[in-house]
């Protein structure tokens, strides 16, 4: 699907009418009669922020995805970087989401990848979780998306999922989190990738809420 995404001919490209910056549905063609749906956001339609460097949000889409795929938690729709009909973005698949269930409905035994999304938004000090940006798709699987303001190095995070505060981690979360730390010591591949795209101090506040969270093994409490 990754190299549909990056490689495939945009067929159509629709602007969505709601949202601050500008977004498309395009559909990708491969040239066998194949196509699929992506969003995709072009850098030279994001609205100027006072908070976030201009023209990077399409980078954090990406990195956030980056790192999704490095916990091995994969919530967030294949995305990539690539040129499109308004200039370069990001160009993420287009997941059709369950028409009857949304965040807010999501039942009890989902709680398992809800956890990780929540502990990812704190990791990426994510700053746009809104209830409607985490969903059940109608295959059946829990998705984030929308992942433009992350990454920040000062403390943004601004979430829906405040169900886990003051919980314990489960046991399977130290290997993920503790194998990034490493990784990020000397980077390469994917965490190499992802360094790339943001600024350096970024990546070391990065460092800093993944030592506190390995550290913490748990969520933080709410005060």
């Amino acid at each position: 699907m990754g190299k549909f995404l990056s490689k495939g001919e945009i067929l159509s490209c629709d602007r969505f009418p709601v949202g601050s910056n500008y977004t498309f549905l395009v559909k990708i063609g491969n040239g066998t009669g194949r196509h699929r749906f992506a969003i995709y956001k072009p850098k030279y339609g994001e609205v100027p922020l006072w908070d976030f460097p201009s023209g990077t949000l399409y980078k954090r889409e990406y990195a956030a995805y980056l790192l999704s795929v490095i916990l091995g938690w994969n919530f967030i729709p294949e995305t990539v970087i690539r040129g499109g009909p308004y200039g370069v973005g990001s160009v993420q698949r287009y997941v059709i989401p369950s028409q009857t269930i949304s965040y807010g409905d999501i039942p009890e035994n989902y709680r398992c990848a809800l956890r990780e999304i929540a502990c990812f938004d704190i990791l990426a000090n994510n700053a746009d979780r809104k209830a409607m940006h985490c969903f059940i798709g109608s295959e059946g699987r829990v998705w984030g998306i929308d992942h433009g303001l992350t990454f920040h190095q000062h403390h943004k995070l601004r979430t829906a999922i405040w169900d886990f505060w003051g919980e314990e981690f489960p046991v399977y979360f130290s290997k993920p989190l503790t194998k990034l730390m490493t990784g990020l010591n000397k980077p390469r591949g994917k965490i190499k990738e992802l360094v790339d795209l943001l600024e350096p101090i970024e990546i070391e506040a990065l460092k800093i809420r993944l030592n506190w969270l390995v550290e913490l093994n748990a969520f933080p409490t709410l005060r």
